[in-house]
């Protein structure tokens, strides 16, 4: 059998309200103390009514369920956050071996630009070493002619 999403909205008439607080109470301090008996579980329930009157069932002490709980409660906020750290680390250490090849291969290039360890190149790796050659004394040579008209350029402003 498939239910329907109830909606639920707050009681207007303040008796009304006041009356189905205190039965619903009541209802949930009762499953409360069931629970506790019949499956030997530790139960604390703690209620504030809307005026703020404190209700509260404890099938021990209320303090030592409270205690527990705080325990509880922290233990499982270290083991989420070391399991955080511990997710973190990972990518961490993923991410640097990562960039460690990524470091190597532009050594390599580097080292194969400067006519070092070339020895072992295809014609083809030979021929796109020559070909970035090129690209960069071209870049080199504008850059170059660049800066020489820049200064002609303040010497005769000089002049």
């Amino acid at each position: 059998m498939v239910r329907g999403k109830v909606e639920m909205k707050r009681i207007e008439n303040a008796t009304s309200r006041q009356v189905t607080f205190s039965k619903r109470r009541n209802g949930v301090m009762k499953k409360a103390y069931e629970l506790s008996v019949l499956c030997d579980a530790q139960v604390a329930l703690i209620i504030f009514s809307q005026k703020g009157k404190l209700f509260q069932f404890s099938s021990s002490s209320m303090q030592k369920t409270i205690d527990r709980y705080r325990e509880y409660t922290k233990e499982t906020l270290i083991n989420i956050n070391t399991f955080e750290v511990e997710q973190h680390m990972e990518q961490l250490k993923e991410e640097t071996a990562n960039i460690a090849k990524k470091i190597e291969i532009l050594e390599i290039s580097k080292r194969k630009l400067l006519g070092q360890g070339i020895g072992s190149c295809s014609m083809n790796e030979l021929q796109e070493i020559d070909n970035q050659l090129e690209r960069s004394l071209k870049i080199i040579r504008a850059r170059k002619s660049q800066l020489f008209k820049d200064e002609i350029q303040r010497l005769k402003e000089r002049v």
